[in-house]
């Protein structure tokens, strides 16, 4: 009998980060190791997180594997892993996140306990002593929050920290959308896709992990950049949606100029008098900009570097 749940952490040239997602992953508790598996799948052109992974397979208390997905792309490697995955549930954990011991076991209770076929958790980033300016914005940016209780919840999330049911995948070895893997929002396609099927979405709140950004993330340059990318995520989905919801395309492009100019003016008067939440402001309307410009020159390319 094989394993019922697979551990999935994806990585590219992260040793630092990936060193740590491996040893939480492996330290989990409240769950039976002989119904667990994790996977490694590594998008780096080069196989160079495979020694770390065999290193830590050793002493691991149940199997872990090493997949190497040299096609560069966020949703390559995550189609990769799930291929090379053998359990019926499927565990993400990013490799800059760090799990505490009962995180597997609360994703486990809350899906078994509202029937959920998807089944997030809080992320809460960390950032570096040495982060002094705009700590708190850019803390709050790399975090996840939800309600005080689990349940039900309406909406959907990225895949680090989630807990997914293959039989609920559109496509159960390669459901992520390959024309994603520069831009990023793979997850959110599929996510989509399945509420439109009618899955069931559900939050554990004490599924919660760690997240440790790296350094180059931690400025306003690259948190603004994101922001403007999940800006266009509403506007792109209605695009690809089958048929083209070209209704949908025009209201959030509408709503988007809206929070643009609206939030664009109040991030300019905090900016003004140095409000310390300025860079929230600013981030909103950014996000607004985005859902108006979210075609051709205005994408922007976050992932599928190989080298």
């Amino acid at each position: 009998m094989g394993p019922t749940i697979s551990i999935v952490i994806p990585t590219q040239r992260r040793p630092g980060g990936l060193a740590v997602a491996l040893r939480s992953a492996l330290a989990q508790t409240g769950v039976d190791p002989a119904s667990l598996e994790l996977i490694v799948a590594d998008n780096d052109q080069q196989p160079s997180a495979r020694l770390a992974v065999e290193s830590a397979a050793k002493a691991a208390p149940f199997p872990v594997r090493y997949v190497h997905v040299p096609e560069a792309g966020v949703a390559n490697v995550r189609n990769g892993a799930l291929k090379a995955a053998r359990g019926e549930l499927i565990a993400f954990l990013d490799d800059d996140q760090e799990a505490p011991a009962g995180w597997l076991a609360a994703l486990l209770e809350a899906m078994r306990r509202h029937n959920g076929d998807v089944v997030f958790g809080p992320v809460m980033a960390r950032a570096p002593d040495t982060v002094t300016r705009h700590r708190a914005y850019l803390e709050r940016f790399f975090s996840r929050e939800g309600p005080a209780l689990a349940g039900p919840m309406p909406g959907y999330f990225g895949c680090g920290d989630s807990l997914l049911r293959r039989a609920a995948l559109p496509d159960p070895d390669q459901p992520f959308n390959v024309a994603r893997n520069q831009m990023g929002g793979e997850d959110d396609l599929l996510f989509g896709t399945m509420q439109a099927a009618g899955a069931r979405f559900v939050w554990a709140p004490d599924a919660w992990v760690w997240e440790d950004p790296i350094p180059d993330r931690l400025t306003l340059r690259y948190t603004l950049a994101r922001a403007f990318a999940y800006g266009q995520g509403p506007s792109e989905h209605c695009y690809a949606s089958t048929p083209r919801d070209w209704a949908g395309v025009g209201r959030w492009m509408v709503i988007g100029l809206g929070q643009a100019v609206v939030f664009g003016l109040i991030a300019a008067a905090k900016w003004l008098v140095r409000s310390p939440d300025r860079a929230r402001a600013l981030d909103r309307a950014v996000r607004g900009l985005g859902k108006t410009l979210w075609f051709g020159p205005f994408k922007i390319n976050f992932y599928g570097r190989s080298a």
